[in-house]
């Protein structure tokens, strides 16, 4: 059932290479991607599919019914890109200032928009519906979240059995997979602690309580911390990269900002190390005489790949592109992705594709986010493949 979907994907190449250019030349930010959303609609216009048009975001929730009944299977891509002026001098490159889509999600929604072809072209074979989740907001905005609040998964009727999602990777080799069981990406919370002191002149600190050292005694006391009291197989890190404090050279601040990220790649170690934070943040600044307070901005959640439906991934990618395609990533990635929220709710994995140009080294590209980001296209065909592959798994035989 899946021997000739490579060949098939790429019969029709040139029309997703085509979207995808349209899409990088007009990037949008947010949620809110009203020209993207146009682009979408209209390439998938002719096919077999009902719509649904979100209205808190401009999320696509696309259906296709099978001839024969069974469950739903969910395929996701993401529509939006990031603040970055573009530095390429790819001849589609970004009209859109300081906007440019330099983590693939150009590629990730012309890949859906293959795989909705290619899928259309098979509706006869499937016993079941499949749901395409066009989703914006990725990039912070918790464009998924939004579309799950919105009722995306009673889109059919019946709550999705299971959910595949891909993410090119200019850091890979084109064509490999990259995949693994359980933790694959971290959570990430933002965080910002603030020391009270008071201020006074910087020649007579005796008579000031200078927050300064109070808060660079806290980003080395929690470092500490966090290595001495967190498991180290199921790892947390902490970064500070920002501190405010003063107007000027010889003022000592009455208060002292830090502003950092939190990641993890278990719930309970993301709990643990908040709380770390907490007591190390009022008890250092106590110590001093001084006060501190913590605020939690709570980012996106673990992703977590279901080990049945990875290994199901693994197995059709060796079928549809070859036993060499599909590679073990030994550790998680530090990164995070909204695509969790989904996997909290069903079954479901995220797979790397790589797509690194030919004419450069994986090992040394600029990566996703970089505002001189390349990726290959012809990978996209493999792309679609596999998106058509897992749903052709489930839903056929």
């Amino acid at each position: 059932m899946t021997d000739s979907l490579l060949a098939d994907a790429q019969a029709m190449l040139d029309d997703v290479v085509q979207l995808r250019r349209r899409l990088h030349r007009h990037p949008e930010l947010g949620n809110h991607l009203p020209r993207t959303r146009e682009a979408v609609l209209a390439a998938l216009d002719g096919l077999p599919l009902d719509l649904t048009l979100h209205e808190s975001t401009s999320g696509v929730a696309a259906v296709l019914n099978g001839a024969g009944d069974g469950p739903t299977v969910l395929l996701r891509g993401d529509m939006d890109g990031l603040p970055l002026t573009e530095d390429t001098d790819l001849d589609f490159a970004s009209e859109t200032g300081n906007t440019m889509h330099a983590c693939g999600h150009d590629l990730h929604t012309a890949m859906l928009y293959g795989a909705a072809r290619l899928l259309s072209n098979r509706r006869e074979q499937l016993n079941g519906k499949v749901l395409f989740m066009f989703q914006p907001g990725e990039e912070g905005s918790a464009g998924a979240r939004h579309m799950l609040e919105e009722g995306l998964l009673e889109t059919t009727g019946s709550k999705p059995a299971a959910g595949f999602a891909i993410h090119v990777s200019s850091l890979y080799a084109s064509g490999e997979v990259h995949i693994r069981p359980g933790p694959q990406m971290a959570s990430a919370d933002e965080i910002t602690i603030t020391v009270f002191g008071s201020g006074g002149h910087a020649s007579a600190p005796q008579n000031a309580l200078d927050p300064v050292p109070i808060a660079a005694e806290i980003i080395l006391a929690t470092q500490v911390a966090v290595t001495r009291r967190i498991n180290v197989f199921t790892p947390g890190v902490v970064t500070f990269a920002k501190m405010t404090a003063g107007t000027t050279n010889n003022i000592i601040p009455p208060t002292a900002e830090l502003n950092g990220t939190v990641r993890a790649v278990s719930e309970e170690t993301r709990a643990a190390i908040h709380e770390i934070l907490e007591s190390v943040a009022i008890n250092v600044a106590a110590a001093h005489g001084a006060t501190a307070t913590l605020a939690i901005r709570h980012g996106y959640p673990v992703s977590v790949n279901d080990p049945e439906i990875v290994s199901s991934v693994i197995d059709m990618t060796g079928r549809v592109l070859g036993p060499e395609a599909a590679i073990d990533m030994l550790d998680p990635i530090m990164g995070a992705e909204d695509w969790s929220y989904v996997m909290q709710q069903i079954p479901g994995a995220m797979a790397f594709l790589g797509a690194c140009p030919p004419d450069l080294d994986p090992g040394t590209a600029p990566a996703n986010h970089s505002n001189l980001v390349r990726f290959d296209e012809a990978a996209m065909a493999k792309g679609v493949a596999l998106y058509a592959g897992f749903v052709l798994d489930r839903l056929t035989g």
